[in-house]
């Protein structure tokens, strides 16, 4: 069997299955995106990516940081991200999947545990895989299970440096870890907390500096910039020889293409916005308690902490069909499978964006109870 036809067999099984995936365009109320403050195409983002034509910045970094790509304005948004988020050093990447990599492949060493939530991303997983430290999991949002992973750890004699790796909002339950206990694990244990605020950036903690600002403990965080933040890229923010250990040793940023400068000074705007516009985590904040409440008034549906609301449908083949409904109504809601789910938790992901109204948020679950009864 040459491999092509390997590959189309392997197409049609995912088809079979009702997994196949296709590139869809955009179309309806936007229910689907994670831009949660509707930076992505807000004036203020506008404004600032005319003044960086006027100044001239580049559209292109043209190599990777450590040739000609490093830039000002990246070191720029570096020391105002570092400033805002509270930390000693940041360091801006091409996104939250590569500075994921960076991370786990590059800061825990062999001997060392990185001990992570077993519904932590894809990104983290793929780190540790590439990384030399051993691996453990704790059971979802379980800080009592995390202390007894650990313990058994050590209980075997292991001494290394532990890294607790977490996520503020999980991207497809929506609920919030447990950080204050984590946080007072990691102390007693000489841990650092790894926190990816991939979905908490600009929605939740004081200007919207996350989950994880504040906390009582050794901290390494990620912002992704593509979600509340309106652009692209990734911010790793933390003690400055972290930093500085990513810039000389991780592959995922030593071999790469710098971000664009442009992006750069897109970013800037964002944080720049979160810290003179209350009114964006306001307003998010906001849309997310009336999605709360009108899911539970409408659907019957309780239990959600976020912006982000798991539908969970269960098999893969009606999660997908009503899903097109839905889209076929106005509503663009996508379903979401395993493998990135797990298996029979098939589900509709419903995103509260900034590019939405709370009656656009009424309107969607008056459907989606018409749509879907068995919820009610």
């Amino acid at each position: 069997m040459t491999a092509t036809a390997r590959l189309t067999r392997a197409l049609e099984a995912l088809e079979a299955r009702h997994r196949r995936r296709r590139l869809a365009p955009r179309q309806g109320l936007d229910f689907a995106s994670n831009d949660y403050l509707g930076l992505a195409s807000a004036p203020c983002m506008a404004a600032a990516a005319q003044d960086a034509l006027d100044r001239n910045v580049p559209f292109g970094s043209g190599g990777s940081r450590l040739l000609r790509g490093n830039h000002p304005e990246h070191e720029a948004l570096e020391a105002e991200a570092a400033a805002f988020f509270g930390t000693e050093a940041a360091l801006f990447m091409g996104g939250g999947f590569q500075a994921n990599q960076a991370i786990f492949s590059t800061l825990p060493a062999a001997g060392d545990l990185v001990l992570h939530d077993t519904l932590v991303h894809a990104s983290a997983h793929e780190g540790m895989r590439l990384g030399r430290a051993e691996t453990r999991e704790f059971a979802h949002n379980d800080a009592a299970d995390a202390r007894r992973v650990l313990a058994e750890w050590h209980a075997g004699g292991n001494t290394g440096q532990v890294w607790i790796a977490v996520e503020s909002v999980y991207s497809m339950e929506g609920d919030l870890a447990p950080l204050s206990e984590l946080a007072d694990l990691s102390r007693a244990h000489g841990a650092v907390l790894v926190v990816d605020e991939a979905h908490a950036t600009g929605v939740f903690g004081p200007q919207g500096q996350g989950l994880a600002h504040g906390l009582n403990a050794e901290v390494l965080t990620l912002h992704t910039c593509g979600k509340g933040l309106g652009a692209s890229g990734g911010l790793v923010c933390g003690a400055a020889a972290m930093i500085e250990t990513l810039i000389n040793r991780a592959r995922p940023f030593i071999f790469a293409t710098a971000p664009a400068p442009f992006t750069a000074a897109l970013v800037r705007a964002a944080l720049r916005a979160l810290q003179t516009d209350p009114g964006l985590t306001h307003d998010a904040r906001d849309r997310m308690a009336h999605a709360n409440a009108e899911v539970q008034r409408l659907c019957g549906l309780t239990g959600f902490s976020s912006q982000i609301l798991p539908v969970v449908i269960g098999a893969d083949e009606p999660t997908m069909s009503h899903a097109e409904a839905l889209q076929q109504k106005g509503f663009d809601i996508r379903g979401i499978r395993p493998p990135t789910v797990p298996r029979g938790t098939s589900r509709l992901r419903v995103s509260i964006t900034g590019n939405v109204t709370n009656e656009d948020i009424t309107m969607l679950f008056e459907a989606m109870a018409s749509q879907i009864p068995e919820l009610t």
